[in-house]
């Protein structure tokens, strides 16, 4: 009877084990109606995701205030380095972010751009940018959120759990500037990019990584006022808006769901709506 025990729970904790790897990843929702990732109360429909704490949050890098000109907010800190992770996958969308920068910068950061960023499509295991799965963020597709670069796109590589490098790619027209940057140009040339910066089209030629820094054609609100971004995303199409206009777009993108990540990245952000719409609402 012994043996027959013995056999049995060798059995289960060989099933047990197994489990994880077979186990297939939750299918990717669609929206059919609005989606309120921030519910204006909590923090509910998210995991936090931090360099070295990982899931624990001992400095409160990301917390809910009441009052942000009149309205409660997600704060992020900026302090330390990742994210705020849905809990959910999702595919063919309309998110609707909007942000305002705080005063606060910190570390090597503290005297450049104010960054932060929407990471779409996010995949892969939690801290798989580093290889030793301590990275800040996962394998996605960037909407840029930096002081005067709203809108450009970046492709965000991370590792599979053999160490092999995945690079998310996506197709779109581009042109180069002065300084042989890439630059988004409904009339440009098609490309196929898999890493680097696709700039959206009025980022200006003069960028500087300095606290502050705004160039003439810069869509996003001045100052601490509110920036309303967009992302649309159907099957392997991104288009970003700022404000309301057009800033960026990409076709035939390898990552075509995935979770959504809010990333902290050396400045102080808050965030009042972050929301998922059906493509069909009007």
């Amino acid at each position: 009877m012994t043996h027959i025990r013995t056999a049995a729970a060798c059995l289960l904790m060989w099933a047990v084990t197994l489990a994880p790897a077979n186990a297939q990843a939750p299918a990717a929702i669609k929206p059919t109606e609005v989606i309120k990732l921030f519910d204006g109360k909590s923090l509910a429909n998210f995991e936090s995701w931090l360099v070295n704490h990982h899931s624990d949050d001992p400095e409160r890098v990301f917390t809910v205030v009441d009052q942000i000109d009149g309205a409660p907010a997600i704060r992020i800190s900026g302090q330390v380095w990742g994210g705020l992770l849905t809990k959910e996958a999702y595919r063919d969308y309309r998110l609707i972010v909007e942000f305002r920068w705080g005063g606060v910068t910190w570390g090597d950061r503290k005297a450049r751009a104010r960054d932060s960023g929407v990471l779409l499509h996010a995949q892969g295991r939690l801290g798989n940018t580093g290889k030793d799965f301590n990275g800040p963020w996962l394998r996605s597709i960037e909407f840029q959120i930096i002081e005067g670069g709203v809108g450009d796109i970046l492709p965000v590589a991370g590792f599979a759990d053999d160490g092999t490098q995945i690079r998310p790619a996506v197709t779109t027209t581009t042109r180069k500037d002065r300084d042989n940057e890439t630059v988004y140009d409904e009339k440009g040339t098609s490309n196929t990019l898999s890493s680097g910066r696709i700039n959206w089209w009025g980022r200006s030629e003069d960028w500087a990584d300095r606290l502050g820094f705004r160039g003439s054609q810069d869509v996003e609100s001045p100052g601490f006022e509110w920036t309303r971004i967009e992302a649309v995303v159907e099957g392997g199409k991104l288009t970003y808006y700022v404000n309301g206009k057009l800033v960026n777009a990409a076709s035939d993108s390898s990552f075509k769901d995935g979770r959504i990540m809010i990333q902290s990245e050396g400045a102080e952000i808050y965030f009042r709506r972050i929301e998922l719409q059906p493509l069909n609402r009007q």
